[in-house]
């Protein structure tokens, strides 16, 4: 894929993931999460060249600084990810995220041990996770999942999962349920007046 390509495809799954973001050049500029997953694209391809692993922490670490997303150069991120807001996010090392992710502010990936084995979550396709969420260890959430708000993950989750709490536990989706908008304005007999 060319880089305009892959540059447009992140562009537009901005849009498709913020009902906020009201263009793509608007999006280009100010969209933080954007700027950490493109930065982090360069460092991964660092990461890839041992002799130039120093050079790849140091820009990731750069791209902390500007944008408040820690995204560590060994990290595996599929298209179309995006975070929205996306100040305190932290991506371990050897975590491993699928396509048409979306996460939250102040998420972590995070590891439990020190040894240097895979130690950070895998996160399958299509999954969103809410904001303050830490996922921990090297645990798998299973594609088309969704991670509660705040919740603390440290087992793991079949796809088409629900997860929620502290410590978090998984349900099955409500497919019926969650079909319909979260917020349907038919549901409020709400009469407009000036």
């Amino acid at each position: 894929m060319s880089f305009f390509a892959r540059l447009k495809e992140d562009l537009d799954a901005a849009r498709s993931h913020d009902p906020a973001a009201r263009g793509s050049l608007e999006n280009f500029f100010i969209y933080s999460g954007l700027h950490a997953i493109w930065i982090h694209r360069v460092t991964h391809r660092l990461w890839q060249e041992p002799a130039l692993r120093f050079p790849a922490r140091v820009l990731s670490q750069v791209g902390k600084t500007l944008t408040g997303i820690e995204i560590h150069p060994g990290a595996t991120v599929g298209r179309r990810f995006f975070i929205d807001h996306g100040m305190g996010v932290v991506i371990g090392e050897t975590a491993e995220i699928g396509e048409d992710v979306m996460i939250y502010h102040g998420v972590t990936l995070g590891g439990r041990s020190l040894a240097k084995v895979k130690r950070h979550p895998t996160i399958g396709d299509r999954v969103t996770i809410g904001a303050g969420a830490k996922i921990l260890g090297p645990i798998t959430i299973g594609a088309d999942s969704a991670v509660g708000a705040n919740a603390v993950v440290v087992k793991d989750a079949p796809p088409s999962s629900i997860i929620t709490g502290v410590p978090a536990r998984s349900r099955p989706r409500d497919a019926k349920r969650e079909s319909k908008p979260a917020v349907d304005p038919a549901e409020y007999d709400i009469e407009y007046r000036i």
